[in-house]
This record gives C-alpha cells, sequence and structure tokens, in this order.
C-alpha cells in the first residue's frame, strides 16, 4: 500500500511521478515540490521494507512525496514520468512502469544507458501507449540541481521541452533521432569517468613512492586550466560515494563503444576501477558509510593513503 503525504495545492501543479528515489530522484523531488507539484515515487529500495529504505521514507516524509508499492502506481495517473534508476536498470525501469501508463503520458529517462538500451526501454514505453524522450545529463547533477544541463533526444524530445521548461529543467533538444543524446553522454563518459579513475590510480601509486607533489606540479604545468589538488579531492570522493553507479554507468559506455565497433579497452578498465573502490566503501575501508554528504575528507591524500594501507594488509579480501 502506499504511504500517504500531502498533495500541493498550488494552481497548475503537474502530476510527476518519479521511479528512482536515490540521490537524483531526491534532488529532483525537493525542486518539484518546491515549485508545488505533485509527487509520486518507487524506489527498489523499498521492497521488501528494510532499513536500506529508512532514509527514503523519511526524505518522502519530511517533502510530502506519496511512495508507492509499484513503478506502475507511481507512474499511473501522471502527467510526467522521470526514470532515474541505476544505468543496469533502464529497461526493467520501464517495463516496471509501463503498465502504469495512461496513453499519452510523458516519459523521461534520466537514466546514463548506451543507445541500444534508450532505445529497447522506448519501445516498451511506446507499445504500452507512452511517449518516450531520453534524456541525457551532462554533469553531476548535486551542484545544479533541477537546472543540471539536460540533452533530449527522439521524436517526442520538442513536445516535452516547453513541459520541461516550465517544471524548471534547463533541457535542449539535441536530436529527434533515439539515441543520440544518450551516445553523446556515453562518449564523454569515456573520457569524464575514465578520468577519475586514472586520477585515483595514478595519484594512489605516486602517493606510495611519494612523489605525488612532483606529479601533480608536472600536470599542474602541463594542464594548468585544471585546479589538480580540488579535482583530485573530487574526484576521489565521488568514486568512492558513487563508484557502484558509476561502473554500472561506465559498462553501458563500454556497450556503447562496443556497438561502434571498437574494443572498450579503456572503459572496461574504468568499470572495473570504479566497481572496485565501490566494494572497499563497501567494506568500509574509507570510513562509515553514513557519513554526511560525500566529501569524507577535503585532502584526496587521506584516502590515497587509506587505500594503500588496505592493500598492505596481509590476506586483505
Amino acid at each position: 500500500m502506499s504511504d500517504t503525504a500531502s498533495s500541493p495545492s498550488h494552481a497548475g501543479s503537474l502530476r510527476i511521478g518519479l521511479i528512482g528515489y536515490g540521490e537524483v530522484g531526491r534532488i529532483l523531488a525537493e525542486d518539484l515540490r518546491g515549485s508545488g507539484h505533485d509527487l509520486t515515487a518507487y524506489d527498489l529500495k523499498l521492497t521488501p521494507p528494510g532499513t536500506a529504505a529508512d532514509p527514503l521514507r523519511q526524505h518522502a516524509t519530511a517533502h510530502g512525496v506519496r511512495l508507492c508499492a509499484t513503478a506502475a502506481e507511481a507512474a499511473a495517473g501522471r502527467d510526467l514520468v522521470i526514470s532515474a534508476v541505476t544505468a543496469s536498470e533502464t529497461v526493467n525501469a520501464a517495463r516496471a512502469c509501463a503498465a502504469g501508463l495512461a496513453s499519452g503520458t510523458f516519459v523521461l529517462d534520466f537514466n546514463s544507458a548506451s543507445p541500444g538500451a534508450k532505445q529497447q526501454a522506448a519501445a516498451v514505453v511506446e507499445g504500452h501507449g507512452g511517449r518516450y524522450v531520453e534524456g541525457a545529463v551532462m554533469t553531476s547533477v548535486p551542484p545544479y540541481r533541477i537546472r543540471v544541463p539536460l540533452l533530449l533526444g527522439g521524436p517526442q524530445a520538442q513536445a516535452l521541452l516547453p513541459m520541461l521548461e516550465r517544471l524548471g529543467f534547463a533541457a535542449k533538444v539535441h536530436d529527434e533521432r533515439l539515441g543520440v543524446a544518450s551516445a553523446t553522454k556515453m562518449c564523454r563518459s569515456v573520457m569524464i569517468k575514465g578520468l577519475e579513475a586514472m586520477v585515483i590510480e595514478s595519484l594512489t601509486a605516486a602517493r606510495h613512492y611519494g612523489v605525488e607533489d612532483a606529479v601533480i606540479a608536472s600536470l599542474q604545468e602541463t594542464f594548468p586550466g585544471i585546479q589538480w589538488e580540488q579535482q583530485a579531492a573530487y574526484f576521489f570522493q565521488r568514486v568512492i560515494q558513487h563508484g557502484r553507479r558509476r561502473s554500472e554507468e561506465v559498462r553501458e559506455v563500454a556497450m556503447t563503444v562496443t556497438e561502434a565497433g571498437l574494443v572498450p579497452w579503456s572503459a572496461n578498465g574504468t568499470a572495473e576501477r570504479q566497481a572496485w573502490m565501490a566494494d572497499l566503501a563497501d567494506n568500509g575501508v574509507f570510513g562509515d558509510k553514513t557519513t554526511s554528504g560525500f566529501a569524507r575528507s577535503p585532502d584526496w591524500r587521506t584516502e590515497a593513503d587509506r587505500l594503500l594501507a588496505h592493500l598492505a594488509t596481509p590476506d586483505r579480501p
């Protein structure tokens, strides 16, 4: 049965369903509820009930979001459904919410998935009478929140744009061909997520050899536009906090590269490094996972030292 929450009374509010109530889903919920819109939400962590669902329920109660027992229920009777799940769940999320869609309902797919996965999701949604639009989120959501740069793709993108502008999204139509917006994001992620993995690998090894200051100085000279100390701290913390989600995204990146006919050597290595960091975070190598925010330390050296200490431990898992 659904959790109850008061609906907004603002005139002209829209009915929006969120499939996925993780970091991105909760940020969108806060901004959309702040504008007076009526929100339902569903997340896999809600079933079966358990402690993992507690933060979601607390957040939903605080912000007046009605949590639902199924994705189909969260999608029912909505003007817009936004799918914001992990990359590997993109098609499953489309299948799960499709049964609840009314004819003509827009579905905005926020997920970091390959063009092929987006096309599969679109076929599911459209097969149930929905109007599918792919959304490619082009940078990290938290600093921008609902105003994060968003590329729209697919034949229904132009029709959805006015609604998204009204809601406060910084969206623009990228291409009417489905998959082009996602390909743009995926190819960018080869670089961005790969750079995260390379910085962690390079600077942790440099810390081991005691040459990190020299490496940073050389990088600063070669790429003066990047503040390497701050960037390294940001990369370490984002991967520690979100390595699992990032590794799944990079596996979609690898699929995108494969669909182009290339062997995804770089993407595969990046996915492995991101997943490895996620495993260590899950095992407490970087401290208490309940620490508020993602920045456990403002200095990447602290996290590199934790990595090195773990690697020096006999019989480490």
